[in-house]
């Protein structure tokens, strides 16, 4: 836990295997089947991970992934066994000392073997799918219509793979190169599920009044087949855009960090960073308002706040 902010953790600590940390995420081995995947409340932004965590963001992106799961329901094989905290401690007894910091953010796993390649589906021209067609005019090398607008919806979607980069950017590749990385049927496949996947989420999401603009998905091998791994449509993984203030021609405001990178980029803009590592100091109302705009996303997504009391967070509030 950290800074006087009960419900916020930087870096986890367990008496498990680590097997990798990433930019949000600590993965840890509980025996040769099963992972335990912690999200912590590190943030970054412009590939820069911040000083300080942003309270119950872990929270929601686990909380999320589950609830999305459960709304698959058994049509996507997954690897989530429980993110109830309970459950996991009854499961790894070894962990029950660290209840607390464990309590919402964490998610027992199935192993799988992970492929190498992001899944990223664009329902809507943006972010570097938006800066690539402006130098050139293509996705991944792939022409799209001349003409077209910022925000521009995509019909159909793109699947516009990317490599995995567990620092800086993932880059877009090819389709040609996502089959010569793990063969035609697996690429097939790979497109089909992330389709699939992506169509639920915006199906499910439109009614809210959010669009789900683009997402990414990762998938691991196991037992001879994929399973849907990592984080699940969250603010994290994907744009989610208010359906009631889209406007092609502009960027959209969204349902992530966006209060962090607006105040990082006045701090550039001013000269007082100069928008490398280390990243300034973030003050309390842009944790604040970017605590509360993960928030809005789970209750804007699944209909219901989140219930910090039932996952074991409401002890303290940022």
């Amino acid at each position: 836990m950290s800074r006087g902010l009960p419900s916020a953790l930087i870096d986890s600590a367990l008496p498990l295997p680590l097997v990798r940390r990433g930019k949000v995420r600590d993965v840890y081995a509980v025996d040769d089947d099963r992972l335990l995947l912690v999200t912590t409340d590190r943030i970054s932004a412009f590939d820069i991970v911040m000083h300080e965590p942003i309270p119950y963001k872990g929270a929601v992106l686990t909380q999320l992934t589950a609830w999305w799961l459960t709304q698959l329901g058994s049509t996507v094989k997954h690897h989530l066994i429980t993110a109830d905290t309970d459950a996991i401690v009854r499961e790894v007894p070894v962990l029950a000392p660290y209840r607390d910091a464990l309590a919402g953010r964490s998610m027992l796993c199935v192993r799988a073997e992970v492929v190498p390649i992001e899944c990223v589906i664009r329902g809507y021209l943006s972010g570097s799918a938006w800066k690539e067609y402006q130098a050139h005019g293509t996705l991944a090398g792939e022409s799209l219509a001349p003409g077209m607008l910022e925000s521009d919806r995509l019909d159909p979607p793109i699947f516009s793979p990317a490599t995995k980069a567990e620092t800086g950017h993932d880059e877009n590749i090819t389709i040609a190169a996502v089959i010569s990385a793990v063969g035609t049927e697996t690429a097939a496949t790979l497109e089909q599920l992330a389709r699939q996947i992506y169509e639920f989420g915006r199906a499910t999401a439109e009614p809210r009044g959010i669009i789900v603009a683009d997402t990414k998905f990762e998938f691991g091998w196991r037992q001879g087949e994929l399973l849907l791994i990592d984080e699940v449509l969250t603010p994290d993984s994907s744009r989610f855009w208010a359906a009631d203030a889209y406007a092609p021609g502009r960027g959209q405001p969204s349902f992530d960090k966006q209060p962090l990178r607006d105040w990082l980029d006045v701090e550039r803009r001013a000269g007082r960073w100069n928008g490398e590592a280390p990243p300034p100091l973030l003050p309390p109302e842009v944790i604040e308002a970017t605590s509360l705009r993960y928030r809005d996303a789970f209750a804007r997504v699944t209909g219901t706040p989140l219930d910090l009391e039932a996952i074991g967070l409401g002890r303290g509030t940022p």
